[in-house]
């Protein structure tokens, strides 16, 4: 900024009495600025917490349980699953809706971490969560179905995100060869994140746990934080 009192430069005449004086104008300009700052961490707090949320594995008291005994329809016809049948595979189960936002986000990298493992005994199952058939279908049309390791199934009534303890979606849990829950992410997977949890488990070990994700309780309502 240039020296007002430095030789040379020029000074403004006197202003008239109805001016906003320099000292004033300088700060009420700075308060616009931290009024328009404050707006916008307010607006990427709300966006980001519904929208951008950092996916987590989060602990639960499911870990190291035994994957409920479910038979669930499938969303297209067809036989329908039983979770019995899928032992001795590493099985991710993701609860999603066509109507989820996060959904959306994180469906391209379920289909490339399915794709990744395909050959190495890991089975997807998408069970839709509160949604209408139709919408469901029209969803994996839009954006595309996985392999033949992939399964989409319907909850008809929401036994299986009981069992589960689905608040919202997305969810998605890890179980081992065995039967047993190992891990779980809450929130929008992301392909390292995942892939990583699936390596774990098929590994034999734990996914470490840390902090939680967001999820949608149901359609049109706000993302809430959940463990």
């Amino acid at each position: 900024m240039k020296d007002l009192t430095a030789p040379g430069s020029v000074v403004a005449p006197e202003e008239s009495p109805g001016a906003v004086k320099p000292k004033r104008r300088g700060r009420a300009v700075r308060w616009v600025a931290v009024v328009v700052a404050v707006t916008a961490v307010a607006t990427g707090v709300v966006f980001g917490s519904r929208l951008d949320a950092d996916p987590s594995l989060v602990e639960t008291p499911l870990i190291g349980t035994a994957v409920p005994d479910l038979e669930l329809p499938a969303l297209e016809g067809g036989a329908p699953l039983r979770f019995a049948d899928l032992q001795g595979e590493v099985v991710v189960v993701n609860f999603w809706a066509s109507w989820c936002v996060a959904c959306r986000e994180e469906h391209p990298a379920l289909l490339a971490v399915a794709e990744t493992y395909r050959d190495a005994g890991v089975t997807f199952v998408g069970i839709v969560y509160q949604d209408e058939q139709d919408a469901a279908v029209g969803f994996l049309d839009e954006m595309g179905r996985g392999g033949d390791n992939y399964r989409y199934v319907t909850d008809p009534d929401s036994t299986a995100a009981l069992d589960f303890g689905v608040f919202g979606v997305p969810e998605t849990f890890i179980i081992d060869r065995d039967g047993v829950i190992r891990g779980k992410i809450t929130g929008a997977s992301t392909f390292p994140l995942l892939a990583g949890a699936v390596e774990e488990v098929l590994a034999g070990r734990e996914p470490q746990s840390r902090t939680s994700g967001s999820v949608q309780p149901a359609p049109g309502e706000p993302y809430v934080d959940r463990e």
